[in-house]
């Protein structure tokens, strides 16, 4: 390692562990979990030793806490008779309201920034404009909480949604987001959304954004399309995708956010609508489990982690500084390499939207259907 090497061997204390340097060195850390068990006091240990300034949740998430112990059966007996949606609801607000408290110290100590919480909207809307807004302002006025951030995907139809959510002053968090060309489409939809917003008479610095760019399940589509061709060169691409991806990503918002639009918008409150790397668990055991991490390091993004991620990292991750910044031209010759093996990013980022909105609206039916089965066990 080199003279600017900062791996920690005393990773529990405060100023040397992995999770205090990659918040130092401007990465904000937010968990991607959410459960009974985390809010009964797991989430504020998260927060005070791995420096965790933030929570996203999803349908699959929701799905996992339900369905394990018996920590939701007296919300599920009062709600006896109730409509499983309306409980689904419910109870998944309940939990994001109940987050967003616990982080509120940390919304207010960095100034609206961090210390939000992310619920996403019915996943079955996401071809739909107008179901997709009307469940937006719903959810906001349900949670009722300055740092909550309602999730939208970034569908072709998600894209007015947001910009409509923005500009009544929603908070939104921009999920599934594959492609490049997609992503500058989500940044568009952002723009517009607090120009549209100002013009209301909003205050613009409240309204916080991200946009959830995803990392790991690239490079598993990619991989297996490069073993498919199966040649030395073809494999030796492999695990390479998914990075330059997103540092290709990284780039395009740093074009965008330096532009004369950005600039006005900036003059008036606005804060920029932050990369955040989703996806980032490693999904295949041959790569280093925090290559998501250690590889995506520049000041100003969220890295979203599961909780499994996030221990590998405050146990072994490595903080080497930025290591994206300038690695555009490197990375655009990684996807050039991969498209000329005969892989198509652009079906392959296509493929994933369309699969990932599938997944999520699979995990929902899986929390419709655990949710009945606990309302019916409650009125038995």
């Amino acid at each position: 390692m080199g003279e600017n090497a900062t791996e920690s061997t005393d990773p529990t204390t405060t100023e040397t562990r992995p999770t205090r340097r990659l918040s130092d060195a401007g990465v904000s850390i937010w968990l991607d979990d959410l459960s009974r068990e985390l809010l009964g006091g797991g989430l504020a240990d998260l927060v005070a030793n791995r420096d965790v300034v933030g929570v996203t949740t999803n349908p699959t998430i929701f799905a996992s806490a339900m369905s394990q112990g018996h920590l939701y059966d007296e919300d599920l007996a009062a709600l006896r008779g109730t409509d499983v949606e309306a409980a689904v609801e419910k109870i998944t607000t309940d939990d994001v309201r109940a987050a967003a408290d616990q982080l509120r110290d940390v919304y207010d100590r960095t100034g609206t920034v961090d210390g939000r919480v992310s619920i996403e909207v019915d996943p079955r809307l996401a071809r739909d404009t107008e179901a997709t807004i009307a469940a937006a302002r719903r959810l906001w006025a349900k949670v009722d909480r300055p740092n909550v951030m309602i999730k939208i995907p970034a569908t072709v139809e998600g894209l007015p949604a947001i910009t409509a959510a923005l500009a009544d002053g929603i908070s939104v968090n921009v999920t599934l987001i594959f492609s490049i060309e997609r992503y500058r489409a989500v940044m568009d939809a952002f723009l517009s959304g607090l120009e549209q917003a100002r013009d209301n008479g909003h205050d613009l610095g409240p309204i916080g954004s991200v946009a959830s760019f995803f990392v790991s399940r690239v490079d598993a589509a990619v991989d297996a399309a490069l073993e498919g061709v199966g040649t030395p060169e073809a494999l030796e691409l492999r695990g390479k995708a998914a990075i330059a991806n997103a540092r290709l990503a990284y780039a395009a918002y740093s074009e965008v956010f330096s532009s004369d639009r950005w600039r006005a918008l900036e003059a008036a409150g606005a804060r920029p609508q932050r990369p955040l790397w989703a996806s980032t668990g490693v999904k295949n055991p041959e790569y280093r489990d925090t290559m998501y991490v250690d590889e995506l390091v520049v000041a100003g993004v969220v890295n979203t982690m599961p909780l499994k991620t996030l221990e590998a990292f405050a146990d072994h991750g490595i903080v080497l500084g930025d290591t994206v910044t300038g690695t555009a031209e490197e990375a655009a010759a990684t996807i050039a390499a991969i498209e000329a093996q005969g892989v198509s990013i652009a079906e392959v980022t296509r493929r994933l939207e369309e699969e990932g909105v599938h997944k999520f609206e699979v995990s929902w039916d899986e929390l419709l259907g655990t949710t009945k089965a606990g309302l019916d066990a409650a009125g038995a």
